[in-house]
């Protein structure tokens, strides 16, 4: 029996563009044929990129993701076959109406169709919602093998690895017990920071206890508020690690599963390059899949535009970002000194449009209305709408992209204002808590010393009244952060929080600010996602709702 060398085509699709992404597959299956491969594999729904959502809902679409399916074997003929990821029909009477699918093209023409059995509902997934499950194994008979085919959540329940299983169903152990000599998977599983490791333990146990070889081709680069991370993989079948592709990159590693042969990329697992990658790799994506060839942002000389404008700089060119500074009667000259050093040492462009006079204006406006009340928050707002309305004015114009500069920590507790400095397309940093903020920059800034030093060590302030630190409205962060992890992204109650440790005051005033904000989530710019949980797709909360 020949060896069995698999291409894993780990590309960087774009939901519905079924030109681009069939263009990504047939130049991946040409450069397998070079490469000695037998057989390419996608990502899951490689053709329609993932995930296309509601575009689902379309039978024309779907009817078109055919149609170029069948381009795609006609111009692959003659080299390796190829599995496809793609929705199919279902053409029963009853249950939902599509697949999700392996289709198998070869010799030119289209194939069998390999379906998903487990469907996730759960943090940002909702597939129940078009996907009928696969009733049995999914078996590919190939040249004398059979190929156990699965798609993405099929391998993340194995019963021995999960304290507590999400489903009744074991897909790859089915495939074992129908006689599968190797496992297939076609994955398009969103990163957050810490889940490689993760991955490859379950994946390298999954291998060694059924005892058979598996390969995994996952996804890479950014669809709107979801990341992906590639670095798909191989294992032999006592569970040993022997190929890893690239992260953060399109990459494509033929592996020989007989002889457990192929190559491992370097890669960095330390959180801060992870998270950096990740939103490198997002603002990049984000912005030329929506065609927006610039970006500019507010520079406040503050950590969270800091390491705002590194990412988009990194990622677009320092050539292609604005930072603009809207300094008022509160802002300190070192605020506007650190903004200034800091576009100069990242080379981006930089302007200034002070807002004071603006700010007169609203006041002599507001006269009348505001007698005899006290100056409050009322009037920070207005600031911060001041410079929001300016900044999209200069989006508008120039037609650029623009990044809000808040982070998780801020945006969890409504420290941040509607219409304001939460304006934008995009929530660059928005799933980082405000002490990881500053480890990815301070990690940035090992390698190149771009941000101010003065940026790092000065209180950090909205500078919207005289001597404002954000530490008058808020707890310290080093508190503040610990709590918000625990009850976002653990989902734990305000009295299993107490039960750590934390003061009841702490907790409960955290929590009720919360909830007050969540009308402020609802209109936020997609954020992009880093953590197990983020403010985005993943996170349904009502807006009423009682306390109970």
């Amino acid at each position: 029996m020949a060896p069995l060398r698999v291409a894993l085509l780990q590309i960087d699709t774009t939901p519905g563009d079924l030109a681009g992404n069939a263009g990504r597959i047939i130049d991946g299956a040409a450069r397998a044929r070079t490469l000695g491969a037998e057989l390419a594999v996608t990502t899951e729904l490689g053709l329609m990129g993932y995930l296309p959502r509601d575009l689902l809902l379309s039978a024309d679409f779907v009817r078109h993701s055919r149609e170029t399916l069948a381009d795609i074997a006609a111009s692959a003929a003659g080299g390796p076959a190829l599995l496809v990821g793609v929705a199919t029909p279902n053409d029963a009477n009853s249950g939902r109406p599509l697949f999700n699918s392996a289709v198998l093209l070869d010799d030119g023409r289209v194939g069998p169709a390999f379906h998903k059995t487990l469907l996730p509902t759960y943090d940002v997934f909702d597939e129940d919602r078009y996907f009928e499950p696969a009733s049995g194994p999914q078996i590919l008979e190939w040249h004398g093998r059979r190929l156990g085919i699965s798609i993405c959540e099929d391998v993340w329940n194995d019963r021995n690895f999960w304290q507590r299983r999400r489903y009744r169903r074991d897909p790859i152990e089915a495939l074992a017990a129908a006689g599968a000599q190797a496992i297939l998977n076609l994955s398009a599983s969103p990163f957050w920071a810490g889940k490689q490791l993760l991955r490859q333990d379950m994946l390298s146990h999954m291998a060694r206890r059924h005892g058979l070889p598996l390969a995994v081709v996952n996804q890479v680069g950014g669809n709107d508020d979801l990341l992906f991370d590639g670095r798909s993989c191989a294992f032999d079948a006592a569970g040993g690690l022997f190929a890893r592709a690239r992260g953060f990159d399109e990459d494509l590693i033929v592996v020989d599963l007989d002889a457990a042969a192929g190559s491992i990329a370097e890669d960095d697992f330390a959180a801060e390059a992870e998270i950096w990658n990740a939103l490198v790799m997002g603002v990049r994506d984000y912005a030329r899949k929506t065609r927006f060839p610039r970006a500019l942002l507010g520079l406040s000389g503050g950590i969270d535009s800091a390491l705002t404008a590194a990412i988009a700089s990194e990622a677009l060119g320092a050539e292609n970002v604005l930072g603009v500074l809207m300094p008022s009667l509160y802002s300190s000259p070192g605020s506007i000194d650190d903004s200034l050093a800091l576009a100069g040492n990242l080379g981006i462009r930089s302007m200034t449009l002070p807002i004071s006079g603006i700010m007169q204006t609203y006041d002599a406006v507001l006269a009348e209305p505001f007698r005899a009340l006290a100056r409050d928050v009322t009037e920070e707002n207005i600031q911060s709408r001041i410079r929001g309305n300016l900044l999209m004015a200069l989006s508008n114009k120039f037609g650029s992209l623009l990044l809000t500069t808040g982070n998780k920590s801020e945006l969890a507790v409504g420290y941040c204002t509607l219409y304001g400095d939460m304006n934008g397309g995009l929530a660059v940093i928005a799933d980082l808590p405000k002490l990881m903020v500053y480890r990815v920059a301070r990690w940035r800034n090992q390698r190149r010393p771009d941000v101010p030093e003065n940026i790092f060590t000065k209180p950090p302030s909205a500078e919207l009244r005289p001597d404002q630190t954000d530490q008058d409205s808020l707890p310290p962060y080093e508190l503040l952060d610990q709590i918000l992890e625990f009850h976002v992204e653990q989902s734990l109650s305000a009295e299993e929080i107490i039960a750590k440790g934390f003061a009841e005051a702490d907790v409960r005033r955290v929590l009720k600010l919360v909830r007050k904000a969540e009308f402020k989530r609802k209109q936020a710019a997609p954020v992009l996602k880093v953590t197990s949980r983020a403010f985005g797709t993943g996170w349904r909360m009502p807006i009423a709702r009682g306390d109970g």
